[in-house]
């Protein structure tokens, strides 16, 4: 087990992810995130907080539940039913930017059933994708807008794991 990343340093990344969002997104636009459980969506409320600090106006959040658009439902070798999340959405998504916020890119395959739910639901005005950690390993032609530290090579067996202190007792992220 390798330690990537500690509370402080996560502090440190979503600060910086919020400071990029500034500095890309036009002043009048309206923005708001969405997070990806299961960790996506604390990293949402995270942003979401800072974000409305420094900007001195209230950025919504919610959460967003892909397991009907994931292209693994189907799957004949998978051993269980998928568990349907809820989505929790208060406010209207139409010509805003959406900023889908998940803790780890790694194929692409969450991010773009992401997409296709959140298409589902509304019409923004553009989405852009806030990520914790950014791996290597891409299935699909997604990229990361905004992330808080990419790591260039990790072998495929490892996994990236991230822990929040809201879900998991403690600030941390971990290669096992």
């Amino acid at each position: 087990m390798e330690i990537v990343l500690g509370s402080d340093k996560i502090n440190e990344c979503i600060g910086l992810m919020a400071d990029s969002i500034i500095s890309q997104i036009p002043k009048n636009q309206a923005i708001a995130i969405i997070g990806i459980p299961s960790r996506g969506e604390i990293l949402a409320e995270r942003l979401s907080s800072e974000l409305s600090s420094r900007l001195k106006t209230e950025i919504p959040f919610g959460q967003l539940d892909i397991t009907l658009f994931r292209d693994d439902l189907n799957d004949p070798h998978g051993k269980s039913q998928p568990i349907v999340g809820s989505t929790e959405i208060g406010f209207d998504i139409d010509d805003k930017i959406i900023i889908l916020a998940d803790d780890v890119l790694y194929t692409g395959r969450s991010t773009r059933a992401a997409m296709d739910a959140l298409v589902a639901l509304g019409r923004p005005r553009a989405l852009r994708l806030a990520v914790l950690i950014d791996r290597p390993g891409r299935e699909l032609p997604i990229q990361a807008d905004f992330t808080g530290k990419k790591i260039d090579h990790i072998p495929d067996e490892k996994t990236v794991q991230v822990n929040f202190v809201e879900s998991d007792g403690k600030d941390q992220v971990i290669i096992i």
